[in-house]
């Protein structure tokens, strides 16, 4: 795996906490609006500029992305934003509720994307690919890091530690309580090289932002005669996590009708393809099993276990969407269907009852988390996971690091 130091932006220290905002996608606009008032640094200005329009503008019109260019170009000459005075790698780390992860923050070659030294696991969205890229080209930038994970190295494990020793760069808590720390690496080869051992590594978070990348490589590439393959657009930020570290949630479902069913409808079909109990925790406490919210209770059931030879297939969100959501529920593509919805397990079950109460489904699944084995046993069979699989915990913060091209 080729990873190289960069000479990006990056917030002054003592402006951290204001610049840095969740990413773009684990909020929407009028929770962006809500986390930015009175903060005229936030990044949430580049990464959602629809949010400094007004309300119900297009957020993929052309007066997004020409917002988002002058708010960045704000915070450089404001001074919020400054250029780091070299090439440089970054130790990144987030605490929050005893769980502590490190990550190695670097640009990453799009060619290794491209030929699967970077696997996916999930499909993209072209609108939203599209998106990106248009952001992306009228930053001159990759605004926000993709979240990568490898098999551990204790090699690597050791220099990260070694690094830690010295003070930090920044260290802030943010408003949802996790702790940010990060530590600038200036002599970079030891680090490089042992990245170059690895093999492969896997999108955990950001399968939009890659694609995006990849396809702003191309397009600049395709405008470039004399292209070499090293210039700036061909590399793209990432924050490249040990796998053992990690920590991922369920992504619960929450459905908007029955299909034409009644409620007792609906239960006695399920009771006909999984055995069903009442009086079942809110919560999933294993695999094969699944929480179900309907009527002001909770059920749960339990899939048999199989043997199958695509590992996607047996993932819980697959046995689902085969046995209940489909056949029963009529909901074919969950990526497409507007019957459906998606809560991310941070958000916990306590948002599924109050999604039920206040009428915007009858029912909704609390499903148990994947592992992050079956991802990578998923991305090495080159299979795809379904949509909205994966939840993972705590999030990057965007405007903490930024690649120029």
């Amino acid at each position: 795996m080729e990873i190289r130091p960069f000479q990006g932006l990056r917030p002054r220290p003592e402006l951290a906490s204001e610049v840095a905002s969740p990413p773009y996608d684990v909020v929407d606009g009028e929770e962006a609006r809500e986390l930015s008032r009175g903060n005229p640094r936030s990044f949430l200005r580049v990464v959602r500029a629809e949010i400094d329009l007004p309300v119900g503008t297009d957020p993929y019109s052309p007066a997004v992305y020409e917002m988002a260019r002058g708010n960045l170009d704000w915070l450089r000459k404001t001074g919020a934003l400054e250029r780091e005075t070299s090439p440089s790698l970054y130790i990144y780390q987030q605490e929050v509720g005893g769980h502590r992860q490190k990550g190695l923050v670097s640009i990453c070659h799009v060619d290794d994307y491209r030929n699967e030294r970077i696997k996916k696991h999930e499909r993209t969205q072209p609108r939203k690919v599209e998106d990106r890229t248009r952001l992306n080209a009228s930053l001159d930038a990759h605004p926000g890091p993709v979240f990568l994970m490898y098999r551990d190295e204790r090699e690597i494990d050791t220099m990260v530690e070694r690094i830690q020793q010295d003070a930090p760069l920044m260290d802030f808590t943010a408003l949802d309580g996790v702790r940010h720390t990060i530590w600038k690496i200036v002599r970079t080869r030891p680090l490089v090289n042992a990245f170059a051992k690895i093999g492969v590594a896997y999108v955990a978070d950001g399968h939009h932002r890659s694609a995006s990348a990849a396809r702003l490589g191309e397009e600049r590439q395709a405008a470039n005669p004399h292209h070499t393959g090293r210039e700036d657009y061909n590399w793209f930020l990432t924050v490249n996590f040990p796998a053992s570290q990690l920590k991922i949630l369920p992504y619960n479902r929450l459905v908007r009708d029955l299909n034409g069913y009644s409620r007792k409808q609906f239960l006695r079909k399920l009771q006909s393809v999984v055995p069903l109990r009442e009086q079942a925790g809110p919560s999933s406490d294993r695999v094969r099993n699944v929480s179900m919210y309907l009527e002001n209770r909770w059920y749960g059931f339990q899939f048999p276990e199989e043997e199958y030879s695509d590992p996607a297939r047996s993932l819980d969100v697959s046995r689902l969407q085969e046995t209940v959501l489909g056949p029963i529920l009529g909901i074919e593509d969950p990526r497409t269907s507007d019957r459906i919805d998606f809560i991310g397990g941070v958000r916990g079950p306590t948002e599924l009852e109050n999604r039920v109460t206040r009428g915007d489904g009858p029912v909704a699944f609390a499903m148990h988390p994947v592992s992050v084995e079956q991802i990578m046993d998923i991305a090495d069979a080159g299979k795809i996971m379904p949509t909205k699989s994966t939840w993972f915990e705590p999030k990057l913060r965007s405007g903490l690091f930024i690649h120029t091209i």
